[in-house]
């Protein structure tokens, strides 16, 4: 057989094939979607996922179930979307934490966050505060840094593991700010508050939700946040206090395995965008202290990108290395 003939069948051979897959991809979805969140329920995770699948499941007319597979930093759950089929019936929740800062902070991470997906979208990012208890009588920023300056190692500040970003970015406060602090690591924040609250320790980076109803009624007091919250509008930005470059946010995102079909990632942006860049979606993102992004899958994916080179450069520039 020559080999034109050869193409030719080969050719008619895959046309029924391609058919099929674009009839698929046009159909999906047919059933529910699985939503993987790696990290416990309850916590800002969880809320921002259950937030944008509640409206996304609205959009494409089937249900999208939640399951949580949380542990080692959340990094088991999205493995687990990273091995799953790219056929569009699981897709996962990612953040600043499970993609760019885990494989910086972390050794035998068991994925590459920019191959081993495909990005849907940036769903939108949450500011750090910088919160104080008990410990701390400054009032201000500009005490808290003084006092800390005239007191080096002294004053202590929490992180909920050295392999976490609000580990890092603490470090990279210390280095802007010419401070010195001692390190009291927790298992996680639910541990961490309480012992703000007794004096036990005295400050940490957070994100605004857990800690917003305590500043309010004055139980912690919040010196400055990297960008504007929702939740605690009258608390000034680091920038705007004179620590320039301290602005970095927390970002959620939703991805799926490596090899999902375009459409179906354009797609799911398109009906979060439909609602979540409305001003009644925005204000459902606000509320949780979330500034609504919905980026298109070529810009996440590029975020991802562009954000593990930026913490890994700061890691280094801090001798952080893997644990």
């Amino acid at each position: 057989m020559s080999l034109k003939r050869r193409l030719l069948l080969l050719g008619s051979l895959a046309t029924p094939a391609l058919a099929s897959l674009a009839r698929g991809e046009e159909a999906w979805p047919t059933r529910p979607i699985r939503c993987i969140v790696p990290f416990p329920p309850g916590g800002g995770t969880d809320l921002a996922a259950r937030l944008a699948t509640r409206r996304l499941g609205e959009a494409l007319g089937v249900p999208i179930v939640i399951e949580n597979r949380p542990g080692a930093g959340g990094t088991i759950g999205s493995a687990a979307v990273a091995r799953a089929a790219p056929d569009g019936y699981t897709i996962g929740v990612a953040t600043t934490s499970t993609h760019p800062v885990a494989t910086v902070l972390q050794r035998d991470v068991p994925y590459d966050p920019v191959t081993a997906f495909t990005a849907i979208t940036m769903l939108g990012t949450t500011p750090y505060v910088l919160v104080a208890g008990r410990a701390v009588a400054a009032r201000d920023l500009a005490e808290f840094l003084a006092d800390a300056r005239a007191r080096p190692g002294q004053v202590s500040f929490a992180s909920v593991g050295v392999t976490t970003l609000g580990y890092l970015l603490t470090r990279q406060f210390e280095l802007l700010t010419g401070l010195q602090m001692h390190h009291v690591p927790y298992r996680g924040s639910a541990q961490v508050y309480p012992d703000l609250l007794n004096g036990t320790v005295g400050v940490l980076l957070d994100n605004p939700p857990a800690s917003a109803a305590l500043v309010r009624d004055g139980s912690l007091k919040a010196f400055a946040v990297t960008q504007r919250s929702n939740l605690l509008p009258d608390v000034p930005s680091f920038a705007s206090l004179g620590v320039a470059g301290f602005d970095a946010v927390f970002w959620y995102g939703l991805v799926a395995p490596a090899g999902l079909p375009p459409v179906m990632a354009a797609r799911m942006r398109q009906a979060l965008a439909a609602h979540f860049l409305t001003d009644a979606g925005r204000a459902e993102m606000r509320a949780s202290d979330i500034e609504p992004i919905m980026s298109s899958p070529a810009e996440f994916a590029a975020s991802i990108a562009a954000d593990s080179a930026r913490w890994r450069a700061l890691a280094q520039r801090l001798d952080i290395r893997p644990e």
